[in-house]
């Protein structure tokens, strides 16, 4: 008598599949970049308990409004948020040789219902005068941008051209 043979079925192996399962899922926890928010890089100053009110010229003051619609005033002045850079270099360079005390002051003050888009490009603007200056003053001075000096000459430039910016708390709304 003829027995039949059995034929065995086709599988897979499946002894090494957590093992694989485990080493994707350790692949992907580690070659993901998780992006974090990080606000915005301002150090603040400590909270004084005495201050003397000291009055400032309006010479040295440069008056940037924010109104909630996002039109932008500066010193009374209409003007756009890509037109501040430009209006503020010349202020900005004017001072320079100035000592610190008579140095540009930016005060920019918003209202409570400032869309925080256009509060942040309008800071942008008022930075980026600066960081312009810096550079120019540097390759003037230095024959290289402000990024690639060492740290005495940035001290340098950074005694020469203070950024001064004073971000006035917004007045509530009464009703």
């Amino acid at each position: 008598m003829i027995r039949k043979r059995k034929i065995k079925e086709a599988t897979i192996p499946t002894a090494s599949m957590a093992d694989i399962a485990f080493l994707l899922l350790l692949f992907f926890l580690v070659a993901t970049v998780i992006d974090v928010d990080t606000g915005i890089g301002l150090a603040l100053p400590e909270p004084i308990e005495e201050t003397d009110i000291v009055p400032v010229s309006k010479e040295r003051m440069a008056a940037l409004l924010v109104n909630e619609n996002g039109d932008v005033l500066l010193d009374g002045t209409p003007i756009s948020i890509f037109q501040i850079k430009n209006q503020l270099k010349p202020r900005i360079i004017s001072k320079i040789e100035l000592p610190a005390n008579k140095k540009l002051i930016v005060s920019m003050k918003t209202d409570r219902k400032t869309n925080y888009n256009i509060y942040i490009q309008t800071l942008d603007q008022v930075k980026l005068s600066y960081f312009e200056i810096r550079d120019e003053y540097s390759n003037a001075n230095f024959g290289r941008k402000y990024n690639d000096l060492d740290e005495e000459s940035q001290k340098q430039v950074q005694d020469k051209i203070p950024i001064i910016i004073s971000l006035a708390e917004p007045e509530s709304i009464k009703k």
